[in-house]
This record gives C-alpha cells, sequence and structure tokens, in this order.
C-alpha cells in the first residue's frame, strides 16, 4: 500500500506543556487508522496540528507527497486533507445546506458541489429532509452528521474524525459507524480518533494506543482488540 499520511517525530507544545511527545505513524491509501486512548493522550492535539491549527516543536509531516509543516489550514484542505472536529463546530444559526457550502468554500465547480450535497443528503437522509432548517436545532447525533457531511464537501483525500461518536445515543453511534464503513468503501482514507475503543478498532486497518502524548502500542485493529492490556485499560475487562 502506498502511504497517504507520514508523520514522524511529531512534537508539539502549549506553552511549556509538551502535549505529543515524539509520535510516528502512517496513514495507508484507502485505511481506516485510529488513534485511541484517554482524555490529554494527544489525540486531538495531533489532529489539530496535521490540519495546520497548530504549529508542531518538531517533526515532519508529508501528505500526498506534500510537507504540511508551515502550510497554512485552508492550503491543507486544499490538498485534500479535511477534518471534522471534536464538539462538532457547526455554524448553528445558517441552515443545513448553508453549512454544507461552506464546507466546498475553495471551489468553484458548481455542478460538482450540488452533486456532493446530494451525496451528503444521500449518506445522512434526515439531513436532506431538514436541508433549510437552522443546524442549531438539530440533535447531537444529526449535528455530528451535519459536520462529517461538511467536511467531504472539500472532497478530501484523508477525512479526519474527531470523537464522531461522543455524546451520542447507541443507535447513532451505529449509524456513524455504517456510515465511516461506508465511506471507506467508497474509497476514502480515514483517520479516526475515538474514545470508544471497542467500536474505533472494530472499524480500524490499524490502530495506535496514545498515553501521555506518546504511542505506547501499535497493531492492527483485529490485534488491538485481542490484545490483554487494551482489553483491562480501554474496553473494561479484567
Amino acid at each position: 500500500m502506498t502511504a497517504l499520511l507520514e508523520v514522524s517525530g511529531l512534537r508539539v507544545a502549549y506553552g511549556k506543556i509538551e502535549a505529543v511527545k515524539g509520535i510516528s505513524f502512517t496513514v495507508d491509501e484507502g485505511q481506516i487508522v485510529t488513534l485511541i486512548g484517554t482524555n490529554g493522550a494527544g489525540k486531538t492535539t495531533t489532529l489539530r496540528t496535521l490540519s495546520g491549527l497548530l504549529t508542531p516543536l518538531d517533526g515532519t509531516i508529508r501528505f500526498d507527497g506534500h510537507t504540511l509543516t508551515g502550510t497554512p489550514a485552508h492550503r491543507i484542505v486544499a490538498l485534500g486533507l479535511a477534518h471534522s472536529p471534536e464538539g462538532r463546530h457547526i455554524f448553528p444559526r445558517l441552515t443545513i445546506a448553508e453549512n454544507l457550502q461552506l464546507g466546498a468554500f475553495l471551489r468553484k465547480d458548481t455542478d460538482g458541489i450540488r452533486q456532493d450535497i446530494q451525496r451528503a443528503y444521500d449518506l445522512f437522509p434526515i439531513l436532506g429532509e431538514r436541508a433549510h432548517q437552522a443546524a442549531g436545532t438539530l440533535s447531537g447525533g444529526e449535528q455530528q452528521m451535519l459536520a462529517m457531511g461538511r467536511a467531504l464537501m472539500s472532497r478530501p483525500k484523508l477525512l479526519m474524525l474527531d470523537e464522531p461518536s461522543m455524546g451520542l445515543s447507541p443507535i447513532m453511534m451505529q449509524k456513524i459507524k455504517a456510515t465511516i464503513t461506508e465511506l471507506k468503501a467508497s474509497g476514502t482514507t480515514i483517520l479516526l480518533v475515538e474514545q470508544n475503543a471497542q467500536a474505533a478498532l472494530s472499524l480500524a486497518d490499524r490502530g495506535h494506543v496514545m498515553e501521555t502524548g506518546r504511542i505506547v502500542l501499535s497493531g492492527t485493529g483485529a490485534e488491538l482488540l485481542h490484545d490483554e492490556s487494551v482489553r483491562k485499560a480501554y474496553l473494561g475487562e479484567d
């Protein structure tokens, strides 16, 4: 497989506090790769750095042949790396349709944008039914669907999802999980950050366990699901 994303020796700090301490990993084209770990492990900081929202202390990030260090966030989106952030960060006063259109802010192909909005409605029919409704009136799960749909509007080569199941009901979690599987089947590469280790590892081709800013264990999703230390620490098993 070809590495679409290569992260090497990445270090990120907030002031004097180093949140990510020299991690390295790759995401191959067509894969789902997950980062799991507790709060404060450095997962969200890693994604924010990859998308250009934070500047690393050290290390290299290469995406699709481009070095991303120092590249502004809007340029990173244009290269094909999209980020659906923790907390969704939709625009609550804008309609669902307007939120989706904002996801295509770098594009000029009107027909293609219209097609991709329809694709978002096909993936998440509830969004199509409520296209002209203010996004802030949606439930948490529906807002997560909108955040994912908005990220897909840039036609990313790699989609980063940060805690897509946070705060959702079991039924809505299953819908999001099914959508991630469908996106992979359609050729989208995904980097997934999740506290729900069971759900993340069941989806992932590869996984990395993060603790206090370091990757402490890596393997296939199946290997980590059956790893005794992972089962005890993250799956609530004795």
